[in-house]
């Protein structure tokens, strides 16, 4: 298994994420065979209202605006891509990642409606 490493650029998007899940993305990316990129971390309140009035949010009370959640970008051959098959490779290194370091996540591929590939959250009943 290669494993990488998060770049510069990830690292500053994972500033004022809570540091479980920063500790998550960190040990995921070394487990991960896909190599990806945070997109997205801690969201203000006017780049959720966008997303939502574009239809790539339903929701007002997202985990981004608290510092809760990351989206992640599978990041093959220098290019993002959005292949679901990548999604699940690295929603496995991340809960991989969480299981051993005892963090619990929830993966947006997981939801029943409006699934959401690059997105993972700290749940709300443990981290209100």
């Amino acid at each position: 298994m290669p494993g990488f490493n998060l770049g510069r650029r990830s690292r500053d998007r994972l500033k004022d994420v809570h540091r479980d899940l920063v500790r998550v993305v960190e040990r995921a990316i070394a487990l991960s065979d896909v190599d990806f990129t945070v997109l997205e971390g801690m969201r203000s309140v006017t780049r959720q209202k966008a997303l939502v009035a574009a239809g790539a949010s339903r929701t007002m009370n997202s985990r981004h605006l608290t510092g809760h959640a990351v989206d992640l970008g599978a990041h093959v051959d220098g290019e993002l891509r959005w292949d679901w098959p990548l999604y699940h490779r690295i929603a496995d290194a991340m809960k991989c990642a969480a299981e051993e370091l005892g963090v619990q996540i929830e993966w947006g591929g997981d939801w029943h409606s409006f699934k959401d590939g690059p997105h993972f959250q700290l749940p709300r009943k443990l981290y209100p």
